[in-house]
C-alpha cells in the first residue's frame, strides 16, 4: 500500500488533503511545532479533527519540533501572537522559511521511517518564495541527496482555490467546523480579525457552503 507523508495542521487546507490522500494509500501525518503564538490551540484542534471518522486508518499522528524561536525576535507578530489585520495582504502574513522548516524536519523522519512522498497543501495564487514548484522540486532533490533517500514533494491543491479545496472536502466528509485557520485563536474560537479568517469567510461564500465557524468575534461582510 502506497505511503504518504501529509504535512498536518488543523488548517482548512491541509486537514481535505490528508483526507484525500488516504483515499489512494496510506497516510503518515506530521505535526511540526515551531515555537509560534498559537501552536497550543491549534494542536488542539488538531487531536479533535484526527477522532473524527474520516481520519480513521491513518498511521498515529508524529509531532515533530522545529523551534523558530532562535531565529525571529520576540517581537515578530507570530510569535506575539497579534497577526496583521483582517484586510492585509498575504505578503504581509510571510514567514521566513515556514516551509523549509516544514520539508526539512519530516523528510528526516520519512528517511527514518522508509517514506518518499510528502504532501503539502499551498493553494493556487501562494505568492511566497517557498511554495513554488521550482522550491518544491530543487528541494525534493536537495533531501534526496543529503538522506540518501528518495524525497517526492507534491502540492496537490497548488492549482486549487479555497473555494474548490472546501467543495472537495464536503464531498469527502471532512469535518470542516472543526478545522482552524486563524492566525489568533481563543479558546478554540477563531478571532474573526485576522486575513486567514477573512480568507476563510471568502472561501465557503465562494463555494456556496453554508460557514461552520465559530468566531469570537464576527467577521466583517
Amino acid at each position: 500500500m502506497p505511503s504518504t507523508a501529509v504535512l498536518l495542521s488543523a488548517g482548512l487546507d491541509s486537514a481535505v488533503l490528508a483526507v484525500r490522500e488516504a483515499r489512494h494509500g496510506l497516510v503518515h501525518p506530521i505535526y511540526v511545532r515551531a515555537g509560534l503564538a498559537w501552536e497550543a490551540e491549534e494542536r488542539n484542534a488538531l487531536d479533535h479533527l484526527l477522532a473524527h471518522p474520516a481520519y480513521a486508518g491513518m498511521a498515529p499522528l508524529a509531532e515533530l519540533t522545529f523551534t523558530v524561536r532562535d531565529l525571529y525576535p520576540d517581537s515578530h507578530w507570530a510569535i506575539r501572537g497579534e497577526p496583521p489585520g483582517f484586510d492585509t495582504p498575504d505578503e504581509d502574513v510571510y514567514l521566513t522559511g515556514r516551509n523549509v522548516i516544514l520539508l526539512s524536519k519530516a523528510a528526516i523522519h520519512c528517511a527514518r521511517h522508509g517514506i518518499s512522498r510528502i504532501a503539502i497543501g499551498p493553494l493556487d495564487g501562494n505568492p511566497f518564495p517557498d511554495a513554488t514548484p521550482e522550491f518544491f522540486a530543487t528541494m525534493a532533490k536537495a533531501l534526496s541527496l543529503g538522506l540518501a533517500h528518495e524525497i517526492v514533494i507534491d502540492a496537490p491543491f497548488a492549482q486549487a482555490s479555497k473555494a474548490e479545496v472546501i467543495t472537495l472536502g464536503v464531498s469527502l466528509g471532512v469535518p470542516l467546523g472543526d478545522t482552524l485557520s486563524c492566525m489568533n485563536p481563543r479558546q478554540g474560537l477563531h478571532c474573526g480579525q485576522c486575513s486567514k479568517c477573512r480568507e476563510r469567510r471568502d472561501a465557503f461564500h465562494e463555494a456556496g457552503v453554508e460557514e461552520p465557524t465559530r468566531y469570537a468575534v464576527a467577521p466583517a461582510r
